[in-house]
């Protein structure tokens, strides 16, 4: 009965906007080219976005200062890699993991502590006043730029892909460019992750039985406490792992990267249902697919379409494509 209560409806909105498009672009593989990019690029978004979706859905806190951690991740990578130029110069693509791989996980490390501490001095005195909540993690998102500017510098830093991640395979006449690829597969595990954890583990079990009734959970002798800070810390992990990927994605990093990214986020949640993982990633996969789309038909409207799509989405439906509390 509950496969049969699932709703399908949003999972088709992602394949009939490629379809949509098709007939558009005209070339067969302008379009295979471009839905790849798309598609790439809505994961990139959604792996930074399903921590922010995870923490105010479990925990109900808008952290508005959610760009700290990305460019955090971002800048902490430039450092990593910088020291591995011997592996990240290599042609060879598991010699290029050797040194992405610790570089993702150094970042996600780093992000996670520094949202302990964000968590304890800046989130936790303001837990159930939104409206605090946003203006005090704005502040902390903008103390954190300047610590990043103290530490790295104010200028741009290039973050170039490893030799094996650069060039494009070709698929018959369409492009298909290597690291779009690695963007989708790890966009896959990171969702398949966050699906697991939550629904077959106890950990996940404990979390949605304390978001429901707290006060029953703590009564078994678990401190929902340690959970939700747990998941806070998760929530700045994965974006930390997002802003490596998003600064290999765009090649350079700048310590106002986080908040330049934080408007497709906020549309990417909204769109998915706040606090919705599945409805994040259809969300951030049609944020992608729009943007590519749009930037290839009519630059102009690029600008302003993923705001129009959240718009018609939330005419359809109000409460975002997966309603948290469905």
């Amino acid at each position: 009965m509950k496969a049969l209560d699932f709703d399908y409806k949003p999972l088709l909105l992602v394949p009939v906007l490629a379809l949509l498009a098709l007939p558009l672009v005209g070339s067969g593989s302008t379009w295979l080219t471009l839905t790849v990019a798309g598609l790439a690029m809505g994961m990139i978004i959604f792996i930074i976005a399903s921590g922010l979706t995870l923490v105010f859905g479990l925990m109900d806190v808008l952290n508005f200062g959610h760009g700290v951690f990305i460019a955090l991740g971002a800048f902490v990578a430039t450092s990593v890699l910088g020291a591995m130029s011997d592996w990240t110069g290599s042609t060879e693509l598991w010699r290029n993991l050797v040194a992405v791989l610790p570089a993702m996980a150094v970042a996600m490390l780093v992000a996670g502590a520094v949202g302990v501490a964000f968590e304890r001095f800046i989130v936790r005195p303001v837990y159930g006043q939104h409206l605090k909540q946003i203006l005090i993690t704005m502040g902390g998102m903008i103390i954190g730029e300047e610590l990043i500017k103290v530490i790295w510098g104010p200028q741009q830093i290039p973050l170039p892909l490893p030799a094996g991640m650069q060039g494009s395979w070709l698929v018959g006449d369409a492009v298909i460019e290597k690291y779009r690829v690695v963007a989708v597969v790890v966009g896959v595990l990171v969702f398949a992750a966050l699906l697991w954890t939550l629904a077959r583990t106890k950990v996940g079990l404990l979390i949605r039985a304390g978001v429901q009734d707290r006060e029953m959970v703590e009564s078994l002798g678990y401190r929902i406490r340690r959970l939700f800070v747990g998941v806070f810390v998760v929530g700045s992990a994965l974006a930390g792992l997002g802003g490596v990927m998003w600064g290999l994605y765009q090649q350079i990093v700048v310590p106002q990267m986080g908040s330049q990214v934080n408007i497709l986020i906020f549309i990417v949640i909204i769109i998915g249902g706040l606090g919705s993982t599945a409805g994040a990633l259809i969300g951030a996969l049609l944020v992608g697919l729009m943007a590519n789309y749009t930037g290839f038909l009519a630059p102009k409207v690029a600008l302003f379409s993923n705001i129009a799509l959240m718009v018609a989405v939330l005419l359809w439906r109000p409460q975002g494509i997966y309603a948290a509390s469905k």
